[in-house]
């Protein structure tokens, strides 16, 4: 019984043993890479930190024309860079406008509640100015009108409501 299962630890451990083959380097930007494919070309020896057994290197070179040869690294170069402006950019101009949509939905969100607060002073206040008795609960729960003095204090808070919230 204990045989296969020993045999079936050493298949996996055997097997185990090639997925550890890994690459590691510094790339430009000075981050470090993790892979299982070799770095680019444009990694230079020193960069790389580990690489998979003692095979040798392995990594894949592509030949360039001598004629390219000079003009290679700052054409390579000036794509990336020109690539990750591009991309800065777009992610720029993406934040922007995510930042304006989220300023207008809020814009859009305040003038409704203060378009709701007008219409609710507004329509407090047409109460009031009808002269109908109004009758508020007081602290011990009693129901109490309220007298001339009363009404024209709570006239003049809707007024001043009214003032700030129906403003254009």
């Amino acid at each position: 019984m204990k045989t296969p299962k020993l045999l079936l630890l050493a298949l996996a451990c055997a097997f185990s043993l090639g997925a550890a083959a890994q690459w590691q380097w510094i790339d430009r930007d000075g981050r470090k890479v993790f892979s299982d494919r070799p770095p680019p070309v444009d990694i230079p020896d020193k960069n790389i930190l580990k690489q998979p057994g003692n095979t040798g290197s392995q990594r894949s070179y592509h030949p360039v024309p001598a004629a390219d040869a000079a003009s290679a690294p700052a054409a390579a170069a000036s794509t990336a860079g020109a690539g990750k402006d591009k991309e800065l950019e777009e992610k720029k101009a993406q934040a922007e406008a995510a930042e304006a949509a989220k300023k207008k939905a809020e814009a859009e969100k305040i003038a409704k509640i203060k378009a709701d607060n007008c219409a609710r002073a507004r329509q407090a206040k047409a109460a009031y100015d009808s002269g109908r008795l109004i009758a508020t609960t007081n602290a011990q729960g009693e129901r109490v009108f309220l007298d001339e003095a009363g009404r024209a204090a709570e006239t003049k808070r809707l007024e001043g409501i009214i003032a700030t919230e129906c403003a254009p």
